[in-house]
């Protein structure tokens, strides 16, 4: 039964990652960070596939390897970032709004900023 519950955990990630590809408010990166995490506790074959694959696998890679982030990923964080809070702006967000985004964007890049590259 728990086996079943890592492998939907995963399933579900790595859809949500593959979602993120499209949207740029989705994060992909700890989406597939979680599956393959769910895939190493179900299947290390679907964990060992993931991997390897040739897009979504280094950064799962780098991850694994050296607690990394690529440049490249923290330059689209940053982007991502910046275009909710202006988006957030353009909508008029109530204060309080604005105070919550900038205490999780203040966490959240600090994470991504300070990971190597």
């Amino acid at each position: 039964m728990v086996r079943i519950a890592f492998l939907a955990l995963g399933w579900s990630a790595l859809a949500l990652g593959l979602v993120g590809v499209a949207l740029p408010g989705l994060p992909t990166t700890p989406f597939l960070l979680v599956a393959a995490f769910g895939f190493s506790k179900s299947s290390p074959r679907l964990r060992a596939w993931l991997a390897e694959h040739p897009r979504l696998g280094p950064p799962i890679r780098d991850w694994s390897e050296r607690g990394a982030i690529s440049r490249r990923n923290k330059t689209r964080a940053v982007l991502a970032i910046g275009l909710v809070v202006v988006l957030s702006l353009a909508l008029g967000a109530p204060a309080w709004v604005l105070a919550l985004q900038a205490a999780g964007i203040a966490i959240g890049l600090g994470f991504v900023l300070t990971r190597p590259s």
